[in-house]
This record gives C-alpha cells, structure tokens and sequence, in this order.
C-alpha cells in the first residue's frame, strides 16, 4: 500500500464513489475528475481534507487541488476507483537508451501483476513438491495424474498459459491503449486455431501426410494465407515480447483513428480498426520475425556445441535469461528434447541450469540492500518461486529493472554453464525445473551427474550473491536533512522568467493561485512569449503539454512556472520545450517558447503565474517593485 492509499480512499469516497466517476486526469497540480453527478460530491469534506488544498469546478471538471505530489496521489486514486488506462494527461514514455526504454517497458507491464506472478510459481513449485515427495514416500499416492494435481497445476500455470491476455491488459495501460481492447488482443493470441501447430495440423488433414508447406518466407514454412498473403504460424500461447510489440502499434493505430472517426461512433468504431489492423500485422509480421530469430539463434547454439561445449555453456548460461525474456528459449529447448527423444541423454539445455539460482541469489542479496519496503516485500516469494525455478517476478519485478544485479546473474549462471558442460553433465529426462531439475540428472540407480548439478547450484548461487551483494548500490534517493548554522539571513533573488507586466498573485484569474495555495508569487501577463531559467538549478517537472514547468534550484528553492489558465487541454499545441526533466540549467538559458497570439485565439488566457512552492521554508518573500520586466531583472527575493 502507497503512502497515499489513505488519501486516495477518502477523495474517492467524497467524490461520490468510484460508481460516480466518468474519467480521471491530472495536472501539474490537481486531479481533474469528470464526474456523473457533480451535486453529490462532498466539496467542504475534501476542501478540509489533509493532504487536498481545494476544490475548484471549472470546464466540465471536478478539480481537487493537490499540489506537487498530484501525480503519486494520482496513482493511488486510479486503482481505488478501478479505473483503466489512458486517464493521465501525462505520457508514460520511458527515456533513456534503447537498452533502458526496452527494460522499462518490460518491467512497467509486469510490475502490475507480480504478486499474482510470484503466487502462481509458489503454487507450481508447491505441486511438484508433493509428486516428489509422492515418489519418494510409500503411502503418500500423489501423482502427476491425480486430480488434486490438475487443479493445483492449472491453478498455478493458467497464469503462465494465458500470459499474452495479461501483458495484453498492462501493456495497454502502459501504452494508453482501450485495455478491455488490450485483452482481446492477448486472447486472439491465445486463440487455438491461430497457433503454428493447428494451423499445420489443418494443411496437413487437408493435404495429407508428407505434403510440403504450400508457401515459404525467409526459410519459414507458411501453412495459410490471409488476403492472399502467407501466413507463418507461430506459437503465442506463454509468450512475452509479441503481444507487447503488438500493443504498441495498435496504440498507435488508435491515436490516429480517433483522429479521423467522428467522436458519435468512436466507442466501437475505433476499437473495430484497431482490432482489424493491429493483429493481422502481428500475425504476419511479429510472429514470423520472432520465428526467424528462434531459427536463427537454434543454428547459432548448434554451432557453438559442435565447435566447443565449453564455449556453449558459458554462452547458454550466460544468455538464458535474456532469451527466456524475448521467448526466445524455444530456439534451444526443440534441440533438447529432440535429443533426449533419440538418444535417451541431452547436454543442450544443461547449461542454463545454474541461472534460475544466480537469479535467486541475486534476489536475496538485494533484500539486504533495498532501501524501498515495497520492493523489498516482493523479495521473499520471489526467492521461493526461484527456488522451484520460476523466475519471472524476479527478473521483470526486481532484478531487470535494476539492471546490474541482472547482468551479475548472468554472470552467474554463464560460470556454473561452463562448469556443468566441463564436467559432461547431461540430463536424462526433461519436466523438472528449480530445485526439482534435480531429478533430471538421475540414470536409473546412477546419480553421479547430481553431485556435478548441485556443485552449479552453489557455483550460480555465491556469484550471483556476492557480485550483487558486494558491487552493487541501491541508488534510491533518500531525502535528508542538512543543517547550517547560518548567523545571519541569507537571500536567493529569482530573476523573471518571462518578460511582460507584474501584477499581484491575487490578481490571477485561477482561485487556486489568487489565494496562495500552491505557492506564494507574481503574476506576469508575457510580452514574449518565451520562458528561461530564473536561477541555476534543475528541472524538476516538466509537463508533456509543455505549459507548466518546476525548477529547483541549487539551493533547494522551488519554483513553478504556469503559463496560462487551463492551456493544458492545449496538449502541448503552440509550445516548444528545449529542456527535458532531470535537466540541469543556467540562469537565463531558454526553456519553453509559446505562440501568445495562437493560445488566446483559442480561447486561454496567458496570464503566468510565477510561484514559489516551497514558501514555508523561508522566513519571507520580497516582491521587486518594478512592473514591466525583462529576463534579466529580478522578479522575487526570498530571505532564510
């Protein structure tokens, strides 16, 4: 639970309940609800609330004024209410690198449902535990056939079976797609006609046996046709990266669709183009780039083997992880039951046997290093998932997103390969994962191969502890106190940031900053329309609209800069930023420009409201005197 839960249940309540609310947004400073019936929210319980500043009704919109923590409160409140995706005027656009745009992605569609992750593989690990003990105990008759087994295993594998419907759902809200439009997506791709088995099975009954594929792409047999075009049969079901590449076009897809469907018919017109564009393309284009690439890498690892098992198993051992994240694990595990098929013993996918431990490993070490509880309460079922070689809520909940303690997993698991594939550890049967692949290694009454598989245990295990333990550094920020003795007040003038006409904070035609309550300041009504950096310091939020940005600066003051009133229903039309969050800037360097002439022609106000948000921690705040500014002149003093 959030440090906002609280918070969050109380708004919701006051707002008439989640039954009362049509959609949800936010601002730089206030949740924007659209409410069914105004009349019955509780406007003076909220306006008194801890934690809310007011409530203002303005264009249609309920608006609760929170101040700079609206979007965490945010969050709280959309999964109070139960609402879906595409409620944030904020984009969720990751930034950074590929590598990191790619890991956020990843992580940000998994980390909704990772407690349901952790709990299924707990289930599955429970249930092989009992086979095991039911072979191993006289009298305790629990057998991959009874019917207590069934249930607990469809209990803790539907969730694995069904993954493209759940990654359809959260990565629609990651991607602002509709999310019920998200599920259907997830379950097309679950479909059992549409997977790469049935489709050959249909050719083959109508063809015959021995009938060679009637088309070919890149190498790649195409059993079918859609429109006239061959159709390259895949398997979805289990799957991770299709159904999310496939939400991301379709998101697109929906973007420009609404743009160009009257509004009176969107509801089921747009999700109708969406559907009937966005998987087609998936399904004759993602499917079969992922075909080939699982082809490819099986021809790779085949080369590898024959040229040194050595090699192989530090290059298997070392990637397993990754190819497990792609799907891209099939390219290896075809080989290895084709193996054990022929010659009853398999090395190709021995390799890889150490990294769900290092995995595990790696976990437990940062259970003793996070900093943030939340994260670290997902630490001890992840572990026992991992234990019984499940170990997807590790990698896509807690150590991808981190990064090094992944990569340290790695390496882990590349070392106990390389050990394994030294010693020519083979397996004999294939079902047994975690702890229980164990089982694996056993030759009738001979188990020599055991020793070796538990010495890579422990070889995954202390590296991806130790490297993780010893090299790796929590790098949440945790806010802290500095105390100077100061004998005497110390000032920090701000200079204008916009060039215009002052008039008093009172003047605003927004209640919210008239009375004062997200800072105390000015009001410029710009001549220019341009906005620059009023002190050296950081950007610290910067709207995806463009018409709010906050600052702090190198002393620790904050300043929020609003142009106009109610210009972010603008989207960012007639803005233009040159600095993006987390910049460090000049004094006087340009941030924002904006068209004056272009917003009141639409019908906003550019009136700017220049706010010192963290007023209480100073002692007081000088207005300059002079009325008409330019960027160079000071605007604000602030004593301490």
């Amino acid at each position: 639970m959030g440090k906002y839960r609280e918070l969050a249940e109380r708004i919701v309540e006051n707002v008439g309940g989640k039954e009362n609310i049509n959609s949800l947004t936010h601002c730089i400073t206030r949740l924007r609800f659209k409410l069914k019936n105004e009349a019955i929210a509780q406007d003076e319980v909220l306006k008194n609330m801890d934690g809310v500043v007011t409530v203002m009704k303005s264009g249609g919109q309920y608006q609760v004024v929170i101040g700079n923590h609206v979007p965490d409160v945010f969050e709280e409140v959309m999964q109070v209410a139960g609402l879906g995706a595409g409620g944030s005027d904020e984009a969720d656009a990751p930034t950074g690198n590929i590598f990191d745009r790619l890991i956020d992605i990843i992580s940000g569609c998994f980390q909704p449902f990772l407690g349901a992750l952790a709990a299924a593989g707990m289930v599955k690990g429970f249930n092989a535990l009992l086979v095991f003990l039911g072979s191993q105990i006289d009298g305790f008759n629990y057998t991959a056939t009874s019917g207590t087994y069934v249930m607990l295993n469809g209990i803790g594998d539907a969730i694995f079976l069904f993954m493209p419907v759940i990654l359809g759902f959260t990565s629609a809200q990651k991607f602002k797609l509709n999310p019920m439009v998200g599920i259907v997506v997830g379950a097309a791709l679950c479909y059992p006609s549409v997977q790469g088995g049935a489709l050959q099975a249909a050719f083959v009954a109508t063809a015959g046996e021995g009938v060679a594929a009637p088309y070919s792409i890149f190498g790649l047999p195409a059993y079918a046709t859609f429109l006239g075009i061959p159709w390259v049969g895949a398997t979805y079901t289990s799957s991770v990266i299709p159904v999310i590449f496939i939400i991301a076009f379709a998101a697109q897809v929906q973007k420009l669709a609404k743009k160009i469907i009257p509004s009176v018919v969107q509801t089921f017109v747009v999700p109708f183009m969406v559907l009937l564009i966005a998987l087609p393309v998936g399904f004759l284009v993602i499917g079969p780039i992922i075909s080939m690439l699982t082809d490819l890498l099986s021809s790779g690892f085949q080369a590898v083997m024959d040229f040194s098992p050595i090699v192989y198993g530090i290059v298997l051992g070392f990637f397993w992880q990754v190819l497990v994240i792609f799907g891209l694990h099939w390219s290896v595990v075809p080989l290895g039951i084709m193996q054990i098929t022929q010659d009853g013993f398999s090395q190709v996918l021995t390799a890889m046997y150490g990294a769900s431990f290092a995995q595990t490993a790696a976990v437990a070490a940062m259970f003793f290093k996070l900093k943030d509880k939340n994260l670290k309460s997902l630490c001890p079922p992840a572990i026992i998932s991992g234990i019984f070689g499940v170990t997807e809520p590790a990698i896509y909940g807690i150590t991808l997103p981190k990064r090094w303690p992944f990569i340290y997993s790695m390496i882990g698991g590349s070392v106990a390969g390389a050990y394994l594939m030294f010693n020519g550890v083979g397996s004999f049967t294939m079902g047994g994962l975690g702890i229980f692949g164990l089982m694996n290694y056993i030759n009738g009454d001979d188990a020599s191969f055991v020793l070796h598989a538990v010495i890579s245990i422990g070889i995954a295990s202390v590296i991806g502890f130790g490297l993780t333990y010893f090299f790796w550094k929590d790098n949440t920020v945790i806010e802290e106190t500095i105390v100077v003795e100061t004998p005497m007040a110390r000032t920090e003038t701000i200079t204008a940031p916009v060039q215009g006409t002052v008039a008093p904070l009172n003047t605003a035609q927004d209640d919210a900053f008239a009375q004062g309550l997200l800072g105390k300041g000015v009001v410029i009504h710009p001549t220019k329309g341009e906005v620059v950096a009023p002190f050296d310091g950081t950007v610290m939020t910067l709207f995806p609209s463009k018409h709010a940005i906050g600052l702090v600066s190198d002393n620790g003051l904050e300043v929020l800069i609003h142009v106009g009133l109610d210009t972010v229903q603008l989207d960012g039309k007639y803005f233009e930023a040159f600095v993006k969050q987390g910049d460090k800037v000049k004094q006087g360097q340009k941030l924002v420009t904006f068209d004056i002439e272009k917003i009141i022609e639409a019908g906003y106000l550019v009136e700017t409201p220049v706010l010192i948000t963290n007023a209480g921690d100073y002692l007081d705040i000088i207005e300059a005197e002079k009325k008409d500014v330019v960027i160079t002149d000071e605007l604000l003093t602030t004593v301490i």
